[in-house]
């Protein structure tokens, strides 16, 4: 298929356009090139398309232009097809809220829409999915392991949040693509090291492991690759707040260097820091940068969820 053909597939499939609704594509200047052939998709369907460029974002996380926030709400399908991530901003929040269905695909490449996470089963990540999404619902507090270095933080009151793939009815929302399940810790709970080994947002993927040290919520040091590239982009303030943990629930994804599919894939775990505001949290810290682990060991409530990467419950 050309790219257009899996762009109409994608729409279809995922975001179950109909001939006769408003969709609105958002870009930068930096994924203009893949965000056209979804549009060109998108009137190919007989939808109403329109398609909105913005000056690139300078981290994930950052809000969009106040019209671009006011265009998604009014819509019924959008795609946010960005350099930088749009996942954990208010814009895309709001939007979901007034019954938009809206897919983000932060960073994404042309290789990306034709391999890996996105040629997905998504029955089977839904399935999976809305499993992991009950296990940190029934929680109270988080274990992790890795390499021993151990990490703990409360989930307690929190919901977990599904990313399936598939947003089909008003409101629904998360990446494209996508496989994952998450929660916001509760602020000030985190504690401990947390090993990276796979990829950081901002600097790639990893080819030497980064030690991260959280103490009452907060990033304190980091040390190893990217240390300093981390830092810069959280700053001294909220940036360095424990915001996610997530689950990848997609078998298909691969570690490629680029989060938005490293996240997903089935055996990683990753803890983000910034803001979680849109996702259950309370901190709005106008960055969002996810760090992602492989092979984990992780407990909720005492009991082992995962060993080295395979769910065992």
């Amino acid at each position: 298929m050309d790219l257009e053909q899996v762009c109409e597939k994608l729409l279809l499939n995922c975001l179950g356009l109909k001939s006769g609704e408003q969709l609105l594509i958002v870009t930068d200047d930096l994924e203009r090139n893949l965000a056209e052939p979804l549009y060109s998709a998108g009137q190919a369907l007989g939808a109403e398309a329109m398609l909105m460029v913005m000056k690139a974002r300078k981290r994930s996380g950052e809000e969009p232009p106040v019209s671009i926030a006011k265009a998604l709400a009014a819509v019924d399908v959008a795609v946010c097809i960005t350099q930088f991530s749009m996942t954990h901003t208010k814009a895309k929040k709001q939007a979901a809220a007034a019954g938009t269905r809206i897919a983000t695909m932060p960073g994404i490449t042309e290789d990306m829409f034709r391999q890996g996470a996105i040629t997905a089963d998504y029955t089977k990540v839904r399935t999976l999915t809305t499993r992991v999404t009950e296990l940190l619902d029934q929680g109270s507090e988080v274990r992790i392991e890795k390499e021993g270095h151990p990490f703990t933080f409360s989930i307690n009151g929190r919901q977990g949040v599904p990313s399936p793939g598939v947003y089909l009815n008003p409101g629904e929302s998360g990446n494209l693509p996508s496989g994952e399940a998450f929660i916001a810790p509760v602020e000030g709970t985190a504690s401990g090291e947390i090993f990276v080994d796979a990829s950081v947002v901002g600097v790639g993927k990893l080819s030497n492991p980064l030690l991260l040290t959280v103490e009452n919520g907060q990033l304190i040091q980091a040390d190893g690759e990217g240390d300093a590239e981390l830092l810069e982009i959280l700053g001294e303030g909220k940036g360095r707040n424990v915001a996610e943990f997530g689950i990848g629930t997609n078998l298909w994804a691969r570690i490629t260097g680029n989060v938005l599919e490293d996240e997903k894939v089935y055996g990683t775990t990753h803890v983000a820091f910034g803001s979680n505001l849109t996702f259950g949290g309370t901190v709005d810290a106008g960055v969002h940068i996810d760090c992602v682990f492989t092979e984990p060991d992780f407990w909720i409530d005492g009991t082992k969820v995962m060993d080295k990467g395979q769910l065992i419950v």
